[in-house]
């Protein structure tokens, strides 16, 4: 069996991910005559649409939408090390086994971030570090790397997608953290990352640092960048006025990351603050932009689950146990090598797992 992965949008085609543009450095929706208020929406409107269809869910094969509606928090348990989790295992219990019942794996993912998870525009299909890893934990599930559901999420209705059971898992360089484990339950760590400044080249804009004092700095709600911001700005404008005149395209503030990769590249922001394990990727791409100054922040990307989804989490950190192993020939390194080792070299093994118990 394999995965659908048609287009249900009925647009003229998927979205590619970002490529770079030569010299020319406004993005394609500019040069074709679409306006960036246009753009902009498409960029929502698909990030909301899933990416495949599941006949088991709902009437007609409809698939279930993301909505913003959220469960009532949870208090996290001890927050020392938020990427301390749950022991591995590998029994079947409730969640498991809805899972088998449904016959796929539905997993939240990007479809925009080159080499975590992007649609390549050669053969149409999801790849990335995420993708891998994803695809591999359908196969421990279910039997096969292909019993698996692709839905685009944006990156502020992450945690809603798994409260709400839009998806089973998200797999889209999310970072655990305390407040995030008041809403949903995490795996260990299977990559580890930093904060990161991106410019144009040649930008005086030196890191995270008294360089941004003025400057229009984009980073997308709910996460982790844009949290930093409120905490230390260094003056920098990174927040929206409040205005229902207020047009998509002069936002500071987006629902995904690629967005403000768009806005800085048309010059409508000075930066951009973001992962960069995502940003390496762009800026190896394009030579317009690059990172400048060091990660100022040490953070760790978690497959994430519904709270209390304990028999989950446990069977996908049995999957990282197994994903990890092998040292250099271990199915983490090999993802590792082909996907990131050029744009994030230097790195040698996985995060080491930690546990609560």
């Amino acid at each position: 069996m394999t995965a659908d992965t048609t287009d249900p949008t009925g647009t003229d085609g998927p979205r590619e991910p970002y490529r770079p543009r030569g010299t020319d450095r406004r993005p394609t929706a500019r040069r074709t005559g679409v306006t960036v208020a246009a753009a902009v929406a498409l960029t929502a409107t698909l990030a909301l649409l899933p990416l495949s269809r599941d006949s088991r869910t709902g009437e007609g094969g409809e698939p279930r939408q993301v909505t913003a509606e959220a469960a009532p928090a949870a208090a996290a348990a001890d927050c020392e090390e938020p990427e301390r989790s749950l022991r591995p295992g590998g029994a079947d219990g409730p969640a498991v086994e809805r899972i088998k019942a449904q016959g796929k794996l539905i997993v939240g993912i990007d479809q925009n971030s080159f080499s975590w998870g992007y649609r390549n525009p050669a053969t149409g299909t999801i790849e990335g570090f995420d993708i891998d890893l994803a695809r591999e934990i359908a196969k421990d599930i279910l039997g096969s790397p292909d019993d698996i559901i692709f839905r685009a999420i944006p990156t502020n209705l992450r945690e809603q997608s798994l409260e709400n059971g839009t998806v089973d898992l998200v797999v889209r360089t999310m970072t655990i953290n305390c407040k995030r484990l008041e809403k949903v339950s995490f795996s260990t760590a299977y990559f580890q990352a930093g904060q990161q400044v991106l410019v144009p080249t040649g930008s005086d804009i030196t890191g995270y640092n008294e360089s941004l004092s003025g400057k229009r700095v984009c980073s997308a709600s709910g996460s982790t960048a844009y949290d930093q911001l409120v905490e230390e700005s260094y003056g920098a404008v990174f927040k929206d006025e409040h205005d229902e005149t207020d047009q998509d395209e002069d936002k500071l503030t987006v629902s995904n990351q690629l967005d403000c990769l768009v806005r800085l590249q048309m010059g409508e922001v000075d930066a951009v603050v973001t992962d960069n394990a995502l940003a390496a990727g762009q800026a190896a791409q394009d030579p317009a932009v690059e990172l400048v100054g060091e990660p100022f922040t040490e953070e760790y990307y978690g497959v994430a689950a519904k709270l209390g989804s304990d028999d989950l989490v446990r069977r996908v950190n049995q999957v990282l146990e197994d994903y990890r192993a092998g040292g250099a020939d271990s199915l983490w390194m090999r993802s590792y090598d082909r996907w990131l080792k050029a744009g994030l070299p230097g790195i040698t093994a996985a995060p080491k797992a930690k546990y609560r118990d």
